[in-house]
């Protein structure tokens, strides 16, 4: 080959090699791919993984499967992903608690929350609620801290277990409001309900999917919810802050992948992924169970991981909640 000639197609193979990239991202999906749900089956993380799962085997045209690896507040089926390769058929559909919460209550954690994941797309805020028992006479907020106020390590909350997003808005609230409480821990956010709904327990902060459909039949008084903002969901019930300036705990959920895959695939799953969550019949049925779908890039998801796990964290270590 003459020199001339190597001149001349040296750039050539510079653009060739720079399309590499995108000419395997092409070919993808080229076999089935997998989403991790780090819970158990049933609650509404599982079920916005499948509705994801339904809609994206029929856009990709290859099977998308859910799988639950559940087990230490989510962080067993969130190494899995982790560890997996990022060629992106290996997702996960996690929360705030096990990529923002986790890291700061456990002594040792199988992964870094924020640098060994790629954010894709934020999935979806949870309505988080605050609920009484109807025998508590107190119909806001402000009357419900008048009376704890009064009646200190009197008043019995519940939670999903030390260290659930249930515990830490009650601690966060304590916190805030100088009310002594005693702490109910349970295994699993079912027995907190039912327990507060049977008056064993007075108080829940809890995602109202399991707690609005007892609202409804007046075993449990909703107060209100815990976001910065009212929910589009219960544009009538207040937020915590109205009484509690500064007060806020938002629960989401969010697509992941291992750290670096490469950003042509990250764009082209956060585009599959949204447009599931604009489809009516998701809004619907994830509204019905007190879930607002997003609608996010990933840079935006990214930064709301990397504040909210300085956020979270800073209040786990605060509040001196730790797990083993």
């Amino acid at each position: 080959m003459t020199f001339s000639a190597r001149k001349f197609l040296g750039p050539l193979a510079l653009a060739a090699a720079a399309l590499l990239p995108w000419t395997a991202q092409a070919a993808w999906p080229e076999k089935p791919i997998t989403i991790i749900v780090p819970w158990a089956a049933g609650g509404s993380t599982d079920i916005l993984a499948r509705l994801l799962s339904e809609h994206m085997t029929q856009s990709l045209g290859q099977p998308v499967v859910v799988e639950n690896r559940s087990g230490a507040s989510g962080n067993i089926g969130s190494a899995q992903v982790a560890r997996a390769a990022p060629d992106g058929y290996t997702l996960l559909v996690g929360s705030m608690s096990t990529h923002t919460m986790n890291q700061a209550m456990y002594s040792s954690m199988p992964f870094d929350g924020v640098k060994d994941f790629t954010p894709i797309a934020e999935l979806a805020l949870v309505t988080n609620t605050m609920v009484v028992n109807p025998s508590l006479p107190v119909d806001s907020v402000a009357e419900f801290i008048e009376y704890a106020k009064a009646r200190p390590d009197q008043i019995a909350y519940a939670s999903a277990g030390a260290g659930s997003t249930n515990h830490l808005s009650a601690a966060l609230f304590e916190k805030a409001t100088g009310i002594r409480m005693l702490h109910i821990p349970y295994r699993g956010g079912a027995p907190a309900v039912m327990d507060t709904v049977a008056d064993r327990t007075q108080l829940l902060f809890s995602a109202g999917t399991q707690t609005l459909p007892h609202v409804q039949v007046g075993k449990l008084k909703l107060l209100a919810v815990t976001e910065s903002r009212r929910s589009p969901l219960l544009p009538d019930v207040p937020t915590v802050a109205e009484t509690l300036p500064g007060y806020e705990l938002a629960v989401w959920y969010g697509a992941f992948g291992p750290a670096g895959m490469d950003p042509a695939l990250v764009e082209r799953l956060n585009k599959e992924i949204n447009a599931v969550l604009a489809k009516p019949e998701v809004i619907k049925k994830m509204g019905d169970m007190g879930v607002e779908v997003l609608q996010t890039t990933p840079a935006e998801f990214a930064e709301t991981l990397s504040r909210d796990a300085d956020k979270y964290g800073k209040l786990v270590r605060d509040l001196g909640i730790t797990l083993q």
